[in-house]
């Protein structure tokens, strides 16, 4: 129990509750509506958690979602859901490569005219030193990533520790400021949502583990109940550090919110430290995702629905190296074609919302056909289907949200999506037109 909350904890804890509380702020209409979105946010991780959980019980996923998609949509599905999934990640790649960025660039760079170019310079040189890492075959272990997950919490539980270093005095104001409709509230909270669901995402990796846990109709509720309870517990209290020490006001135009803490703490040499560990632990994140995600592709080209030539590994170090280094092309272009975090997280989260609500979805497809594992114990969410409907509900209001605040987002993500859609069957063509040929 204690090692799945731990891992549950791991997989959602990043860089973002150092950076988009400022982007909630600055949607937020008051600062009650301010913590109601982390709230909420909370719920809805717990929601998905759970009901991914189940997913993974029925139908053990490998490979990412390529097969439980194909098994209740349809390749053409799974192929256009994992490919944006793997753009996805790629976006979020390099909106934390940018949040480390800030930070450093804070130190070193304080005042530069030419602050964007900077950001973006140290963004891409921290994407191309860790893909020559992957690329020298580096593995980190479970003892390392245990370690990181632990310096994260400590970094957040010692910012909150700012509270108790002066006398701060904030008031609270109302939900809905005066003149706004509850129409302008209700979209002011959407976009709220967006940086939210950033900084909550990762649990849905819960999706490998239901099929590995044991008793787990006992321990799978238990550990991500209490993993989300320690997330959105600690996300609270420092989004409420960050209200008593900045404001509320100077928190929507803050830059190196969480440096900034570390200077009432320890004073200017606080801000450097800190600044530093920051940036040291999204190179960590950026490591972690260029060697995961290129087994994704991998595994697309075992099944078929990618070429060959993505399984493709170096004789000396067993490195993918068509997977990896196309994965590492995809988050410099998407580092350059968003240039900045605000733009990159609303095209991460329209395409999470995509691949969110389908893949959540797959529970009542996998309920219909009563797929389960023979011989194996298996997890089902309680007060079903009130939990994943809750989760789709959310997501596509948080989607909805990103098409109304930001249509261009969410034309391009659209697009992309029917770019892969297509580009599967094309794929099919050639491999059909291939194997009619080594035949004849």
């Amino acid at each position: 129990m204690f090692d799945l909350t731990m891992i549950v904890v791991s997989l959602v804890i990043g860089m973002g509750i150092f950076r988009t509380p400022k982007n909630v702020a600055a949607q937020a209409g008051s600062a009650d509506m301010f913590f109601l979105a982390w709230i909420i946010g909370g719920v809805v991780a717990l929601c998905g958690a759970l009901t991914y959980a189940e997913i993974g019980s029925r139908y053990p996923v490998t490979g990412g979602y390529y097969k439980i998609f194909s098994y209740c949509y349809h390749p053409s599905i799974a192929f256009a859901i994992n490919c944006i999934i793997l753009v996805s990640n790629a976006a979020s790649l390099a909106g934390v490569a940018l949040i480390g960025s800030e930070y450093l660039a804070n130190i070193f760079f304080k005042g530069s005219a030419h602050a964007d170019t900077i950001k973006l310079t140290i963004s891409t040189l921290a994407i191309v030193i860790f893909y020559g890492v992957n690329l020298l075959g580096l593995k980190m272990s479970a003892y390392t990533q245990n370690i990181l997950t632990i310096i994260k919490i400590g970094l957040v539980v010692l910012l909150i520790g700012a509270l108790f270093t002066g006398d701060y005095a904030n008031t609270f104001t109302s939900v809905t400021a005066p003149g706004n409709s509850w129409k302008d509230s209700l979209k002011a909270f959407g976009a709220c949502l967006v940086a939210v669901s950033f900084t909550f995402g990762g649990y849905q990796q819960t999706i490998n583990f239901g099929g590995e846990v044991r008793n787990p109709s006992r321990v799978m509720p238990r550990s991500i109940f209490l993993g989300i309870a320690i997330i959105t517990v600690l996300y609270l209290a420092i989004n409420y550090t960050y209200y008593k020490v900045i404001g509320f006001g100077n928190l929507k135009e803050a830059e190196s919110i969480a440096a900034i803490l570390a200077a009432k703490l320890f004073g200017e040499r606080g801000f450097t430290i800190l600044s530093l560990l920051l940036f040291l632990s999204v190179l960590a994140y950026v490591n972690v995702l260029l060697m995961s995600n290129p087994s994704v592709m991998y595994a697309m080209s075992e099944e078929g629905v990618l070429p060959a030539v993505f399984r493709k590994k170096s004789p000396r170090r067993n490195v993918m190296l068509t997977s990896l280094s196309t994965f590492a092309a995809l988050c410099i272009i998407t580092l350059f074609y968003g240039k900045t975090f605000d733009e990159i997280l609303n095209h991460t989260i329209f395409l999470d919302s995509i691949g969110m609500a389908t893949s959540a979805a797959t529970i009542f497809i996998l309920r219909k056909k009563n797929v389960k594992q023979e011989g194996k114990e298996l997890y089902t969410t309680k007060w079903y289907p009130l939990l994943p409907v809750i989760f789709i509900a959310t997501y596509l209001f948080v989607g909805a949200s990103i098409a109304i605040n930001t249509p261009k987002a969410a034309k391009v993500s659209v697009l992309v999506f029917m770019v892969f859609f297509i580009l599967y069957f094309v794929l099919q063509f050639f491999k059909k037109t291939t194997n009619n040929k080594a035949i004849n």
